[in-house]
């Protein structure tokens, strides 16, 4: 039901239904959520087996909860699990990325890439059971103008990340420079731009991931 008594307000509200949390649960239920996403890594080696039915939709409908500036809602979410469409990706994907690794990338970028070990290979695209592609979406004939459109994909992306890896599945982001060859590849207007390629199933038996370390709590929070 609209409520039209809000003072001040000229556009339509609805009462806010809060989820409620009592305080003395509230931390654990906070560390809960940080233990489960700590074991979040970006995995580049999967199994083949199938992602049971309903997983990525409930993903993507988590993503669509994002908030997005002026609620445009800027995102599209292409799912490709055809074998030939994911060929097709993997091959335009790695053209692209030989040149970067080749000639565009500075000494500098590959020095920082290279404890994680990428180079312009990209099998992933394949093996991945599916693989999403994100594309903000611009403005066109039958879509209204954006605002922060890179902020609001990326929260939704972010809640894509965290739903899936809920799930008991694995991701990696992948954003191979430049990725105009996505519209083509997954039948997507002018409008649409690619944002992130994210091979999503299960890790294959034995995947290894690089030896890394996430920032401690004082490296990144601040409190004045």
């Amino acid at each position: 039901m609209v409520d039209s008594t809000v003072a001040g307000t000229s556009h339509p509200t609805v009462p806010l239904t809060p989820m409620t949390v009592p305080a003395d649960q509230a931390e654990a239920r906070s560390k809960a959520f940080h233990d489960v996403m700590a074991q979040r890594r970006t995995v580049r080696d999967y199994d083949t087996r199938p992602i049971p039915d309903g997983v990525i939709e409930w993903a993507v409908r988590t993503a669509n909860t994002a908030p997005s500036g002026a609620h445009v809602q800027p995102w599209r979410f292409v799912v490709i699990t055809d074998p030939e469409r994911k060929r097709l990706l993997r091959g335009a994907a790695e053209a692209e990325e030989r040149e970067f690794y080749g000639h565009r990338a500075s000494e500098e970028w590959l020095t920082a890439l290279a404890p994680i070990g990428t180079d312009w290979h990209k099998p992933f695209l394949e093996d991945a059971p599916a693989v999403i592609v994100v594309f903000e979406v611009h403005k066109g004939p039958d879509s209204p103008r954006p605002y922060y459109t890179k902020e609001s994909v990326g929260i939704a992306v972010g809640l894509l990340l965290a739903s899936l890896h809920q799930a008991g599945l694995a991701t990696l982001t992948h954003t191979p420079s430049p990725m105009r060859f996505l519209n083509e590849v997954c039948d997507r207007p002018a409008e649409e731009r690619a944002a992130y390629v994210i091979p999503v199933g299960y890790p294959a038996e034995g995947a290894r991931v690089p030896d890394l370390r996430r920032k401690e709590l004082d490296e990144v929070l601040v409190r004045l």
